[in-house]
C-alpha cells in the first residue's frame, strides 16, 4: 500500500448515532485527498463498532479497544497505526467539522507548518460550563508553558507525521498536546475553524477535569523544564530548605549558648523540618537523576532530535 498523504485519527466512545453523518462527511470533505481513516474505538457500550463496520469504506481502519482507556491513549493508538505524511486528529461527536481538513492541510504543506491546530472562532458549547472553565485553563496553559495558543481544547489539529508519532502521548495529556510538540522544536500555528453544537449522545466532559487539568499541567512543567535535569529542581529546593535550616539551628544554638531556653519553641521544630525536609528532596533529585540516565541509557534513547544534515552538496532531512 502506498503511503497516503493525510491520516485521520479520530477517536469515539458511545457514538453510535453520530457514526455515519461522521463518516460521509468526511468522506466528502477527503474526496481530493489521497486519505486513510483510523477510527479508534474506545469501549463503547453501545452499537458504535457495528455502525463503523456498516459505514466504512475501504480506507478506513476500526482500532477496537477492550475497555475504555480514554481519549489520550485512544489518540495513541490511532497516531501509532498512521501511515500518511500527515496526521490530523478529530473528535467523533460532530462538532469538529472536517471540510476544515483540506485548508489545514494545505497550510501545512505550503507553509512549511509542523503543526497547525484548530481553533474554535464561535464555539458552540455552554458558557458557564464549558466556555469560562475553558477559558480560564486556556490561559493558564498559555501563560505558564509559553506555548502561545488560544484553544487547547480543540482536538481538530493536522500535525506533520514525524512529529506526531514522537509526542509520546499517555495518561490524559492529550490536553497538552502543543506543549508536547513545541518541545520537539515544532513550528505551530493557530487556524479558525468550525464549531457545531453536539446533536446525539452527550458529553463525556464536565467540571470534574478541571482538577485533572491542574494536576497534568504540573507535570508538563515538569517535564518542560527539568525532565532532563531534575536535580536542578529537587536539588535547588533542598539546599535551599537544608540553608534555612542551618541558619535557624544556629541561630538557637546560639541562643542556648547564651543561657535561653529554646525547647518547645515553634522556630526549633521548622528548623528540624527544614534540614530533613532538604536532605530528602536532594536524595529525591539524585534518584530522579539516576531514572532519567536509566530511561535514556537502557533504551539508547537520544537526548536531541536531529533535524536535518548538510553535507557540503546536499541538504538531508530526517526524522531521528
Amino acid at each position: 500500500m502506498n503511503q497516503p498523504l493525510l491520516s485521520v485519527v479520530i477517536t469515539v466512545y458511545n457514538e453510535e448515532d453520530n457514526i455515519q453523518p461522521l463518516l460521509h462527511a468526511t468522506y466528502a470533505a477527503l474526496s481530493g485527498v489521497d486519505y486513510e481513516i483510523i477510527l479508534v474505538e474506545d469501549g463503547s457500550t453501545d452499537r458504535t463498532i457495528a455502525e463503523v463496520k456498516k459505514y466504512a469504506n475501504t480506507r478506513t481502519k476500526l482500532v477496537i479497544f477492550n475497555r475504555n482507556y480514554g481519549q489520550t491513549t485512544a489518540l495513541a493508538a490511532g497516531i501509532d497505526q498512521a501511515k500518511g505524511q500527515y496526521i490530523a486528529t478529530m473528535d467523533g461527536d460532530l462538532q469538529n467539522d472536517p471540510t476544515d481538513l483540506p485548508g489545514m492541510l494545505q497550510k501545512a504543506i505550503d507553509e512549511q507548518w509542523d503543526v497547525v491546530a484548530g481553533r474554535r472562532a464561535n464555539r458552540k458549547d455552554g458558557f458557564v460550563l464549558r466556555k469560562i472553565p475553558s477559558k480560564i485553563a486556556n490561559w493558564i496553559i498559555r501563560n505558564s508553558t509559553n506555548v502561545h495558543l488560544k484553544d487547547y481544547g480543540c482536538t481538530l489539529r493536522v500535525y506533520k507525521a514525524d512529529i506526531a508519532q514522537n509526542m509520546g502521548l499517555y495518561g490524559e495529556l492529550h490536553r497538552f498536546i502543543p506543549v508536547l510538540a513545541k518541545q520537539q522544536g515544532a513550528k505551530m500555528t493557530e487556524v479558525d475553524v468550525k464549531h457545531h453544537p453536539r446533536i446525539h449522545g452527550t458529553s463525556k466532559y464536565g467540571l470534574s477535569r478541571t482538577f485533572k487539568v491542574v494536576a497534568d499541567l504540573i507535570l508538563m512543567l515538569f517535564f518542560q523544564k527539568y525532565f532532563q535535569r531534575p536535580i536542578h529542581l529537587f536539588g535547588g529546593l533542598g539546599l535551599l530548605a537544608f540553608l534555612l535550616g542551618g541558619i535557624i539551628n544556629v541561630y538557637l544554638l546560639v541562643l542556648k549558648i547564651l543561657g535561653e531556653d529554646i525547647w518547645g519553641r515553634p522556630i526549633l521544630i521548622l528548623g528540624f523540618i527544614l534540614i530533613v525536609g532538604g536532605i530528602q528532596l536532594i536524595t529525591t533529585g539524585i534518584i530522579a537523576e539516576i531514572i532519567v540516565r536509566t530511561y535514556f541509557e537502557s533504551q539508547d534513547k537520544k537526548t536531541y532530535r536531529i533535524k536535518g544534515f548538510y553535507t557540503g552538496e546536499q541538504e538531508v532531512q530526517t526524522s531521528n
